[in-house]
């Protein structure tokens, strides 16, 4: 691997079983000079598995420009730089992007060799069997912030991607509901670990299953994409339902609360439809 100018390998590594990793990854990780890694704890548990010795150097998303710069001269120096996170492709909700876009520009050359993802593993394991789907990361920690991300994604007809941490699962199960309304999801935790648990239900029932048992671990959510036929066919009947209860004297939030909780359907979409049929006067 020797060169005059050095390349960046983008490794992926194991999402949680140590032998879900290639052999060109056990390769390179054992020829570079360096590997970078967003916590050396973690990656260090992958080499001393496969008895790898390459040195570690810590490279993370509180790593300021001086880290940066460092990997760079070494990359234009010649030395061969393996970049891995701690599960999965390095650049998916991680630094790794940073750096290389800094390669690009530094005309540093770059290589990735393939792995494991928890968003292929998730979708695999749903059993939604899509075509196509919208991956979000891990959602806002906000909930204004999340919820506003929801919306936005509301009418998706494709599944939805997302990653949570545990401590925010149900609080972010109960802004699905209220945006996107009660449809179904998976949760895949903990995928291919010891405790690998898959959940499927609606969203009302995974928040009954995670209150009573306190998540922990790795979450990736797979949600059902919006079906276009069955969701205008429920919004039409429910807006007439709507129209029903506040003409029997509820206020238009309280009934589209009521409508929105028993057919599953989104209450801000549900509410924006009653009253465009009310400005509308029909």
């Amino acid at each position: 691997m020797n060169t005059e100018v050095g390349t960046l390998y983008l490794v992926g590594t194991p999402i949680g079983n140590l032998e879900d990793v290639t052999l060109r990854a056990l390769r390179v990780l054992a020829e570079v000079d360096v590997i970078a890694a967003e916590d050396t704890r973690v990656t260090r548990r992958l080499l001393e598995h496969h008895k790898i010795q390459t040195p570690l150097l810590s490279y993370h998303q509180h790593s300021g420009e001086k880290k940066l710069g460092r990997l760079l001269d070494m990359l234009r120096g010649g030395r061969q730089v393996a970049l891995v996170c701690d599960a999965g492709m390095p650049g998916i909700s991680d630094p790794g992007a940073r750096l290389v876009l800094a390669c690009a520009e530094a005309g540093v050359p770059t290589q990735v060799v393939p792995g494991p993802t928890a968003v292929s593993a998730a979708l695999t394991i749903s059993g939604l069997a899509p075509k196509e789907f919208l991956f979000l990361g891990f959602l806002p920690s906000r909930p204004a912030a999340r919820r506003k991300t929801l919306r936005g994604v509301s009418d998706h007809l494709a599944p939805i991607v997302c990653f949570e941490a545990p401590h925010r699962l149900c609080e972010s199960l109960e802004d699905i509901r209220e945006v996107l309304g009660d449809r179904e999801v998976v949760c895949a935790r903990e995928l291919t670990k010891r405790f690998e648990e898959v959940v499927r239900g609606r969203v009302s029932e995974l928040v009954t299953h995670f209150s009573a048992r306190r998540p922990r671990g790795e979450m990736t959510l797979v949600l059902a994409g919006a079906q276009q036929s069955a969701q205008r066919m429920d919004i039409t009947g429910a807006v007439k339902e709507v129209n029903d209860l506040v003409d029997a004297g509820l206020s238009v939030s309280r009934a589209v609360a009521h409508v929105a909780g028993h057919r599953g359907v989104s209450r801000g979409r549900l509410y924006r439809s009653a009253l465009q049929q009310q400005r509308d006067g029909t």
